[in-house]
């Protein structure tokens, strides 16, 4: 093993020796060190030989693949070797490493994936979280997993967090958690860092950063000597930056090589931006952030800052985490002015005023508050663990973290119970969110592997169509067409983003072990509808959908797509209105059924036809608010129509039954001695019948399927039998239905005014000879008489018909027979003959 390595001079040197009496004493410690002081390079090294470390392995965690790259390499050059024997690296998709590596540089969620698999971390004595101030998701992860293993599983592990920013006691306390809750010892390296000049040159309002940052870089080749590193926010920008510059930016008679820095850049072409400058020669090295913290690019004297970064966040249009632009931190533009400083004084030009720069954020912030934690939340099901049981900087917010869960249930990554499914499983063993994982999972299994892995590629990152979004088609199959076929060409076609995207679609090709083959048009949407079952969308008219949670979204009356009858959407701009579908394909019932088979329901519902004044039924096939399939019909008997006809019946009050004279003369009766108190009578009223349907109506209508069944009801009977046996007796007892004259004329008695009592209507002809008013309840209520004329028009209304003919009778049998001379008007009616009954029709 050749781990002997001459002083470096760096500043973190002068603190290596309370690292290792920190880890040797107590396991775990904190570093904090300002960029450039060498932590990330020299610690590992000088921990190789540690007598607690027993030949084990160093892992080293960088949030960075190109970061992972560099740093391998740079110890891998202090030892005087390759990369691949002591020291080596991993990351998502390249490994170089060999049965000698001692020292393993990681990337992304390898580490994760390593404890997930077997959380004794056999062969592993250090961990070294590096970087951890960046608080990237995985990092926070990696963390609270390691803290928890810790003290059961491997109490002789060591892990070391190394910071760049004063954040670093937060990191001791979460650590601590580890070793019972001691205070976990933090070493500070001062660096040795020059004088910068901030020089402020804000941009004008709505100016182009890429032509503000090309005069800044060339302004600064003027006034200042040395290398300028240029700090934007992605691989587009700085592509900008370089054609704006062209091939030789500086002033006349100097010689300047224009360098790009950025992770998805070949090897070659970042090891070239990383070496120092040849003699007499100058660069220019247009970077990501990833130069402010991670990598040491030598030479540098000036930075020129465009003041903005790349954040991940929750992009709703495409239900990943996407990296969106906006104002870089404070403590980032001071890390990236510091970069000035290294060798000797520099200067910093910075793209924003001072004012704009006080109103900035402190710090970034933490992934796990901005990013979609589906993955999270998977890694959580795996290991088995609620976020409070684990060590979190920041816990999980608990909105996000549900709403993760849900996702994954609908992915079938859970059962029912939230943990990992063996589908699940898999997924998390890729490193793709859960959608592109289950999309590449399942797409494997039936035979849509290499399309699903294309789909991935592209969606993880950027179009590989440039354009304006109403001049690109929103068919994802014809942009699966031109990756599969690298002789296919479009007019936006961008190449670079396409040999990008066929990169990473054979990488993960190679990963599930399906071979690239044709890629077929029909494929394409089964495919995506794996990773979005949740964004399968109807047509409701040509240009618009329904999507499956309800909401609208349009599509070109143009585009190919727009009278499609099922589609899956894979981005979707939200407006103002309906969402704008940017991409998407077409699928049929069988994808939906293929795709989200377990959340289509057959729902039936009764409802009553206004049309056909009717029960009918309806049966829809559905998947949330659309409905793929229906079929409507009379329905069947059972328990759900009687009940569907029951609440026709409550919501009519009753009207649809079909209501004889008979029937509801002894509801009133019946409803006149209950309120009367002349016994003990069940209440019939309207509102109590239609309180107790269940009770009296349900059991007539046990078959009912339809309004004629309930027209078919006997009231009469129904009423009868909620009465009891040998109630009707008593009932015409008390409140008869009719009441005989002297004549024998019988008059119907009408009990529907309760506060009046029961009343008839007679002609006072008819009443001669009456000498006892007419009562019921056994004499206690008089019925209330309207005595008419010959014309049938009120004359008198009385409750004592021998009082009337004692008394106005006779101003009454004036007025009577001044208008009806021809009929007989007696001045004593209670002793005059009534005229016979008329006989009945």
């Amino acid at each position: 093993m050749r781990s002997e390595v001459q002083p470096t001079g760096l500043p973190v040197e002068e603190v290596v020796g309370p690292v290792r009496e920190a880890l040797a004493t107590r396991g775990l410690a904190v570093l904090q060190a300002p960029p450039g002081a060498g932590k990330t390079t020299v610690v590992p090294l000088r921990l190789l030989d540690e007598a607690w470390l027993a030949g084990g392995r160093i892992v080293v965690l960088e949030p960075r693949r190109l970061a992972a790259r560099a740093a391998a390499a740079r110890m891998a050059s202090l030892l005087g070797e390759p990369v691949g024997q002591t020291v080596g690296y991993v990351t998502r998709d390249d490994r170089k490493v060999g049965p000698a590596t001692r020292i393993e540089v990681v990337t992304e969620g390898i580490l994760t994936r390593r404890i997930q698999t077997d959380a004794s971390l056999p062969g592993i004595g250090l961990v070294v979280l590096d970087e951890v101030h960046e608080r990237n998701l995985q990092g926070d992860l990696a963390l609270a997993l390691l803290v928890d293993i810790r003290p059961a599983l491997r109490p002789d592990l060591r892990i070391l967090a190394m910071s760049a920013t004063i954040a670093a006691d937060r990191f001791a306390t979460v650590l601590g958690r580890a070793d019972g809750g001691a205070a976990t010892p933090v070493i500070a390296s001062q660096g040795r860092a020059h004088p910068v000049d901030l020089r402020w040159l804000p941009a004008p309002p709505r100016s182009r950063i890429e032509d503000e940052t090309a005069a800044a870089v060339q302004r600064a080749l003027r006034e200042e000597s040395g290398d300028v590193l240029v700090f934007l926010p992605g691989a587009a920008a700085i592509h900008r930056v370089a054609r704006a510059l062209g091939p030789n930016p500086g002033p006349p008679g100097a010689d300047v090589d224009v360098r790009l820095l950025f992770g998805a850049l070949a090897a070659a072409d970042q090891d070239a931006a990383l070496a120092p400058s040849p003699a007499g020669r100058r660069r220019v090295v247009l970077s990501t952030d990833i130069a402010e913290t991670s990598l040491t690019v030598a030479g540098v004297r000036v930075v020129v800052d465009a003041g903005l970064a790349r954040s991940p966040r929750y992009d709703p249009r495409s239900g990943l985490t996407r990296l969106q632009t906006g104002p870089a931190a404070r403590s980032s533009a001071d890390q990236r002015a510091g970069r000035a400083g290294r060798i000797e004084p520099g200067v910093a030009y910075r793209l924003w005023s001072q004012a704009d720069h006080a109103s900035r954020r402190a710090f970034p912030e933490p992934e796990i508050t901005t990013v979609d934690l589906a993955g999270l939340a998977l890694e959580l099901a795996v290991w088995g663990a609620d976020p409070s049981d684990l060590a979190f900087l920041d816990a999980p917010p608990p909105g996000a973290l549900a709403e993760a869960r849900t996702l994954l249930a609908d992915l079938g990554a859970l059962d029912p119970e939230g943990r990992p499914s063996p589908a699940g499983r898999a997924m998390a063993a890729l490193p793709l969110h859960p959608r592109l994982a289950r999309m590449v999972v399942d797409g494997s299994a039936r035979g849509t592997g290499w399309v699903a892995c294309i789909l991935a590629a592209l969606l993880e990152d950027r179009d590989v169509l440039r354009g304006r979004p109403d001049e690109l088609p929103t068919d994802i199959a014809e942009r699966v067409r031109l990756i599969a076929d690298p002789r296919a060409t479009h007019p936006h076609l961008d190449r670079g983003a396409r040999a990008s995207a066929r990169r990473r679609a054979e990488q993960l090709a190679r990963r599930v072990r399906v071979a690239p083959a044709e890629a077929r048009h029909d494929d394409v949407g089964p495919a995506l509808a794996l990773a979005y079952p949740d964004r399968i969308a109807q047509r409701r008219a040509r240009g618009r959908v329904r999507m499956r949670g309800g909401g609208g979204a349009q599509i070109p009356d143009t585009d190919p797509l727009a009278d499609e009858a099922l589609l899956v959407v894979a981005d979707l701009d939200p407006g103002q209105g309906d969402a704008r579908v940017r991409m998407a394909a077409a699928l049929d019932e069988a994808d939906v059924e293929a795709a989200a088979g377990d959340a289509i329901e057959d729902v039936t519902t009764l409802t009553w036809d206004r049309g056909r004044n009717d029960l009918r039924r309806r049966t829809e096939r559905r998947l949330g608010l659309l409905v793929l399939a229906a079929d409507e019909g009379p329905p069947a008997p059972g328990p759900d129509t009687t009940e569907a006809l029951l609440e026709q019946v409550r919501a009519t009050r009753l009207a649809v039954l079909r209501w004889t004279d008979a029937a509801r003369g002894l509801q009133r009766r019946v409803t006149f001695l209950r309120d009367h108190g002349f016994g003990d009578w069940p209440d019939l009223a309207d509102e109590a019948l239609i309180t107790s349907l269940e009770d009296w109506l349900a059991p007539m209508i046990p078959g009912a399927t339809r309004r004629s069944d309930l027209e078919a009801v006997d009231l009469l009977q129904a009423l009868a039998t909620r009465l009891g046996r040998g109630r009707r007796a008593e009932i015409d007892r008390l409140a008869p239905s009719h009441v005989v004259l002297a004549n024998g004329r019988r008059l119907a008695l009408d009990y529907t005014d309760l506060d009046t009592g029961p009343t008839a209507s007679v002609r006072v002809q008819e009443a001669y000879g009456t000498t006892v008013h007419p009562t019921v309840a056994d004499g206690r209520v008089p019925v209330v008489l309207s005595l008419l004329s010959p014309a049938a028009r009120p004359v008198q209304i009385t409750a004592d018909l021998p009082g009337f003919w004692t008394g106005s009778w006779s101003e009454v049998r004036k007025e009577l027979a001044g208008r009806y001379p021809k009929h007989p008007w007696p001045t004593d009616p209670s002793t005059a003959s009534p005229p016979p009954p008329r006989p009945r029709r």
